[in-house]
């Protein structure tokens, strides 16, 4: 990787007991980069968000943003970067208008053209009080706040929580212009498709530790296709298992007469091999960056699941 290192933590270390919090968290992302932090809830996505932000002290190790503190010196820090939490913090009382109002005012924006253009875009009417806007207006809101004034670092906490599919799509696209704009996103979710369609790389964290970081490119390179075999009867079916547990190939039931494995030896002879078994459907699929995760997380593959781990994480790759 190459670029200016802009967001920068090195052993953050936040422990609230019971294995909640964050444990020698160490990973980079450079300017005009967009990099995606991807797990379940209570992961630590938020609590890290949270250091970088400059809302809470590590108890060990350092969190860095543009060379600087991001405890200490958050308040210079902070004018420079656009934040989405996971769960927005509004006055109740203020419409939605007012909310941003008086946020461009804070940010010194004389020009609300932008804001504006971020709310057309969106579909939002920021008239209503906030305490009447559903979960995904308000989501909308703290968009706008976020990106209305083009800040050169964002911070973004499951972005698109209650977002229907056509605004979740809008939203990639808008990340997309922000990182070629220049600006370095830092990307927390934990919808897949999400963080396949926008992310540069993308980090794995469970129960607050650091699992893998892969580049997306590498991801959609290396994938492999699963294919999916419909027979025309369950008998038929466990014919072709035992076939395939004779040779050492990886298949495994999906329903009453199909399976689903790799063609680990090529395409021409999977094709070969159904040629004795009576096959009513045959697809395929790319392995899912969701399968990827599962399988880091510890909760993915079986001896008969078709996924298989990816190549390591080097410290490059964090770093």
């Amino acid at each position: 990787m190459t670029g200016k290192r802009v967001i920068m933590a090195q052993g953050l270390t936040k422990d609230y007991g019971q294995g909640r919090g964050v444990f020698d968290l160490s990973f980079a992302v450079r300017q005009g980069e967009v990099f995606g932090f991807l797990g379940s809830n209570g992961a630590g996505k938020t609590v890290t968000m949270r250091h970088l932000m400059g809302f809470i002290r590590p108890q060990s190790g350092s969190a860095h943003i543009f060379g600087l503190d991001c405890f200490s010196e958050r308040a210079v820090i902070q004018r420079r970067l656009g934040h989405l939490p996971g769960e927005m913090a509004t006055p109740e009382d203020m419409s939605g208008l007012a909310f941003l109002e008086f946020m461009a005012r804070l940010r010194k924006l004389d020009d609300r053209t932008r804001m504006n253009e971020l709310m057309e875009r969106f579909e939002l009417d920021p008239r209503p009080k906030i305490r009447k806007m559903s979960k995904g207006t308000k989501q909308k809101v703290g968009l706008v706040c976020a990106f209305m004034s083009r800040p050169d670092v964002l911070l973004l906490d499951e972005p698109t929580s209650g977002f229907d599919p056509l605004m979740q799509g809008r939203f990639v696209e808008l990340v997309l212009e922000e990182r070629d704009r220049g600006a370095t996103i830092l990307l927390s979710s934990h919808m897949f498709e999400e963080v396949e369609r926008s992310c540069d790389r993308v980090a794995f964290i469970r129960a607050g530790h650091l699992v893998g970081v892969e580049r997306m490119a590498d991801v959609r390179a290396s994938r492999r296709h699963a294919f999916r075999v419909s027979f025309s009867s369950k008998e038929e079916r466990e014919r072709y298992l035992q076939t395939c547990a004779r040779s050492g190939a990886r298949a495994h039931a999906l329903d009453e007469c199909g399976v689903e494995l790799w063609a680990d030896g090529g395409v021409d002879a999977l094709i070969k091999g159904l040629a004795n078994f009576h096959v009513v459907g045959l697809t395929s699929r790319e392995q899912t960056l969701e399968e990827l995760f599962l399988h880091f997380y510890g909760d993915g593959p079986s001896e008969d699941d078709p996924v298989e781990k990816q190549p390591s994480t080097t410290r490059e790759d964090i770093l």
